[in-house]
């Protein structure tokens, strides 16, 4: 139970700093997700090389 002299204004007053840190935090938190996930996918992936037909890859005549 609560006690009967509860100042509640007082006391959102007083939990603002902690609920903004809380906030910032979550904040923080996405934006490093975000680049994360943005980081691991950014297109650079290995490209496969193409075999381009040369001399020795020619069919043997015959």
């Amino acid at each position: 139970m609560s006690p009967p002299d509860t100042n509640v204004e007082k006391q959102k007053r007083r939990h603002r700093p902690a609920l903004i840190g809380i906030g910032a935090v979550l904040v923080f938190a996405l934006l490093v997700v975000f680049a994360f996930a943005v980081s691991t996918t950014d297109g650079d992936r290995p490209q496969t090389p193409q075999a381009t037909p040369d001399a020795t890859d020619a069919a043997p005549e015959g």
